[in-house]
């Protein structure tokens, strides 16, 4: 049972091949007035006498991941909605346990999936507690191969780790490439800025006109965790827009040890905020400095604001000499990328009569 609050969030609840299950939020069935939804593994039937305000989902997969964000710019109430939130079995909905949030506290704590043989590791596992769908068939049979199997122990002998590690390395860069030099049909945002839009996929079942968007799946999933429709709104003041910046002005890959400015025009075109994130392109994690943020946006109480409306952010490994509340500090010998995300996107998003500015290098 997922039981969200009644307020501005998004979020949703997808299976391990990332396809969303259901909405829940905004963009959910709930419309943002929150509401309990009872979550059912494939081939569980629902069970009798559910009560009629439960939203039932049922899962095409066994290990699920369930998120969602709040969208209200005020930090006090986005926690509240957070706090607000309860997760508990269905057979405890009379009487739920509380909910116990994790926190790292400080602790050093990292979201990068493992390459080598932890890699082949964490895969077999996980393919051991989940059904198998007609569309992982072919791919299953490819694992045989490598001595990953349902039901069997995974053991590679020496020759297979030696072959199983280069392979992890090599794939990877081929993710890599995949993800930060796209080759999709839809190109640049605009056709004058090196901006374009994150999120390659056109819909969360992945799946295009006559073929599956394989490509298209492994870049986004490379550089992120989850899709959803509102992760990619088509309807104006709702949801959510992510534009991808992995190059400066120039083309030229961003480099941890330069400085870089973005100008934000005013009026950007967000109902309720926007921000431009950092993360670095090894981990595609948000970037971990002493500094400890990875972002600046609207919602930012201590943000520079010029008097046109505009704002101008800096990034790079030093402080700029003025404006330093709207500088997030980046790593020498590190790439990285930046999302700009609207949240509400509006028109002038959506009929690109907005236009922001591109990542510019400084002194180049």
């Amino acid at each position: 049972m997922i039981e969200l609050p009644a307020g501005p969030t998004a979020g949703g609840v997808s299976d391990f091949w990332q396809r969303e299950t259901g909405a829940l939020g905004e963009m959910g069935p709930d419309k943002g007035e929150g509401g309990r939804t009872l979550v059912l593994a494939p081939g569980v039937d629902v069970p009798d006498g559910v009560d009629p305000d439960i939203r039932v989902m049922h899962s095409s997969g066994v290990n699920i991941m369930f998120g969602f964000r709040t969208l209200d710019p005020d930090p006090a109430r986005s926690e509240a909605l957070v706090d607000a939130v309860r997760i508990y079995p269905y057979a405890e909905r009379d009487d739920p346990r509380p909910t116990r949030i994790v926190s790292p506290n400080g602790r050093a704590w990292t979201g990068d999936q493992p390459g080598g043989l932890d890699y082949w590791r964490l895969l077999h596992a996980f393919y051991q507690s989940e059904v198998v769908d007609e569309r992982d068939r072919f791919y299953l049979a490819m694992l045989k191969q490598l001595g990953i199997e349902k039901g069997k122990p995974f053991a590679p002998d020496a020759r297979l780790q030696g072959i199983l590690t280069e392979a992890s390395a090599a794939g990877e860069l081929m993710a890599k490439a995949n993800t930060f030099a796209k080759r999709f049909d839809q190109g640049p945002y605009w056709p004058d800025r090196r901006w374009e839009q994150a999120i390659v996929l056109d819909n969360s079942a992945q799946r295009g006109d006559g073929y599956d968007e394989l490509l298209e799946r492994a870049s986004w999933f490379y550089e992120a965790v989850s899709f959803s429709e509102a992760m990619k709104s088509r309807t104006p003041g709702v949801g959510q827009a992510y534009l991808g910046a992995y190059t400066d002005g120039a083309g030229d890959w961003l480099d941890g040890g330069a400085d870089y400015t973005l100008h934000v025009p005013a009026d950007v075109p967000a109902k309720l905020f926007w921000s431009a994130t950092v993360y670095d392109a090894a981990t595609r994690c948000l970037i971990d400095t002493d500094q400890q943020r990875g972002d600046r946006g609207s919602r930012d109480a201590d943000l520079q604001v010029n008097d046109d409306g505009s704002v101008d952010l800096y990034f790079g490994p030093t402080p700029p000499p003025s404006g330093e509340s709207n500088w997030v500090k980046t790593i020498p010998g590190r790439h990285w990328f930046s999302y700009f995300r609207f949240y509400g996107p509006l028109e002038g998003y959506f009929d690109r009569s907005w236009t922001l500015g591109d990542i510019t290098a400084v002194g180049r």
